[in-house]
């Protein structure tokens, strides 16, 4: 037995409170990564209570966990409120995600075999079949996180693959409240391609390379439009 909102609840109440978490906690994740949910707004439950159409309860424990996650910032006697982003904080996440996926990935490239090779192929061959255009960006979103995730699937560390998964996410979040496009000269498709292919054949420096190098053209994409965010007054 567990208790919500002080009422014990049996088993299939307690699976059915933790299916409604996460449902509230992927909402309110994915109106936070897309901006929809601006830095530094304060996350009140009954108005996301109302927003979701669920309990109180499943909204705390979402933004608990949200909390933990670095997108939601808990205050003491206070609530809850969006996590603000700033060009340093960007400058600190970039640095540190490549570490964190440098490491990864040398380690699922030296660990990983045929199944993991396959799910490298198959989400790299999913990305490549969705077009990155308007009205098609949330399936491009989840086929390009798939696909950077498979790459590091092997490494057989879930802390690595938690802290890749959530600077991932937080990248995401810097890049569409900065508004950044596909709208470049870059191939991006084809970055992905050398990378994949990389890392297939085993060349791991060369896979690492690639990665940090994929990360550093958008990081640079990024740095110029905070700079313009900030001039704008919205920084």
């Amino acid at each position: 037995m567990i208790t919500t909102d002080l009422h014990p609840v049996d088993e299939e109440g307690a699976q059915e409170f933790r299916s409604r978490t996460s449902e509230t906690y992927a909402r309110i994740h994915g109106d936070v990564v897309s901006g929809k949910l601006k830095p530094g707004v304060k996350l009140k439950i009954e108005q996301l209570r109302e927003e979701y159409d669920v309990g109180a309860t499943p909204v705390r424990e979402a933004l608990s966990f949200l909390a933990a996650d670095g997108l939601v910032v808990r205050e003491d006697q206070k609530g809850f409120r969006v996590a603000e982003v700033s060009a340093d904080e960007f400058e600190d996440l970039l640095a540190v995600r490549c570490m964190i996926e440098e490491r990864a990935l040398r380690l699922a490239i030296s660990r990983g075999g045929r199944k993991w090779e396959e799910g490298i192929v198959l989400a790299r061959f999913r990305l490549s079949g969705v077009g990155r255009i308007e009205g098609n960006e949330a399936e491009w979103e989840r086929h390009h996180r798939a696909f950077h995730m498979s790459l590091l699937a092997a490494c057989g560390s879930s802390l690595l693959l938690r802290l890749s998964k959530q600077f991932y996410d937080e990248n995401n979040r810097y890049r569409h409240l900065s508004r950044l496009n596909h709208a470049t000269t870059r191939d991006v498709r084809g970055e992905h391609e050398e990378i994949a292919e990389a890392v297939l054949a085993r060349d791991t420096d060369r896979a690492v390379g690639l990665l940090v190098e994929h990360y550093t053209k958008t990081g640079n994409l990024l740095r110029i439009a905070l700079k313009d965010l900030a001039t704008d007054g919205h920084g």
